[in-house]
């Protein structure tokens, strides 16, 4: 597991909004929402 992985995770749940987190995390929603997926 990348440790990005768990960034975008703890950033979307912190945040509650993927757009948000991918704003935050200066990257595009399709990172964060693709990352987050592949957790479950």
């Amino acid at each position: 597991m990348d440790i990005r992985v768990l960034r975008y995770f703890l950033k979307i749940c912190e945040l509650g909004n993927i757009s948000k987190a991918a704003e935050s995390l200066h990257t595009t929603q399709p990172n964060p929402t693709s990352h987050a997926s592949s957790l479950s």
